[in-house]
């Protein structure tokens, strides 16, 4: 599983011939200039500094939003299910097909170009919201009963008692929304304007516009990219498992 990851980061410092035969398992005169390319032919820091607001204002709008909607869907009211349907059935829409009035509703709150725009889109995820869900219903209803009885308002419920308590269920949202987030290309291809507010995925085109050798450098591009969301996962990589799993089996 490891050695596509092996492949990449030895093409990276070696900028060898990926079609060589026989393949050689040990890079031949590692060096570091690719990575260096990278740094300095574009603003790579600048595109680094931009993807991670955006996918900072992508993680903590699903670990709020999805948690108030998680917590709705847990409790019986008149069309729950209906509004449960709802979400499924939007499960199957693909974004691409609602990009043009994602659009629209973005330039209408004036948020073309900005962090916030690029962001509105991953604020909420209907995966995100069952997790949730499931980890929510794992809860023990005496406690909740418990609460209620002692004087705590829903609002607390949720940020004292539920959210404590479902942390595998957090972890899961931020890694997806995170990792989502992150790697988006096609929307902030669409709001942004300027270069300066460009996310990585858009800063690799331009990059490969300014070499001519791009297998090296490509490669070492994608090894910078994608050390954050590896740290990200590893970090929570347990919790994450855990809450994928959460209610899959009983006892």
């Amino acid at each position: 599983m490891l050695l596509p990851f092996y492949w990449v980061l030895k093409t990276a410092v070696a900028n060898e011939n990926i079609y060589a035969y026989p393949p050689r398992l040990l890079p031949s005169e590692p060096h570091l200039f690719n990575f260096v390319d990278v740094w300095y032919l574009i603003p790579f820091p600048r595109y680094m500094l931009n993807s991670i607001i955006v996918s900072a204002l992508a993680v903590a709008g699903n670990v709020i939003f999805n948690a108030m909607a998680g917590y709705a869907l847990t409790r019986h009211f008149p069309g729950r299910r209906w509004i449960m349907a709802l979400y499924l059935s939007c499960m199957l829409i693909p974004f691409q097909a609602t990009i043009i009035p994602a659009y629209l509703v973005t330039g209408r709150l004036g948020l073309l170009n900005s962090y916030l725009g690029l962001a509105l889109p991953l604020l909420s995820t209907i995966v995100c919201i069952f997790i949730y869900k499931a980890a929510f219903e794992a809860v023990p209803r005496s406690l909740i009963d418990a609460a209620r009885i002692d004087g705590i308002g829903e609002w607390r419920i949720i940020w004292r008692i539920l959210m404590p308590l479902s942390k595998p269920a957090i972890a899961s949202n931020v890694i997806l929304s995170f990792i989502w987030s992150w790697n988006a290309f096609l929307w902030p291809l669409l709001i942004v304007r300027d270069t300066q507010m460009q996310t990585l995925p858009l800063g690799l085109a331009r990059f490969l516009s300014y070499m001519e050798d791009t297998t090296g450098a490509l490669y070492a591009f994608a090894v910078m990219v994608l050390v954050p969301s590896i740290v990200v996962f590893l970090m929570a990589q347990k919790e994450f498992i855990r809450g994928l799993t959460s209610g899959a089996t009983k006892g």
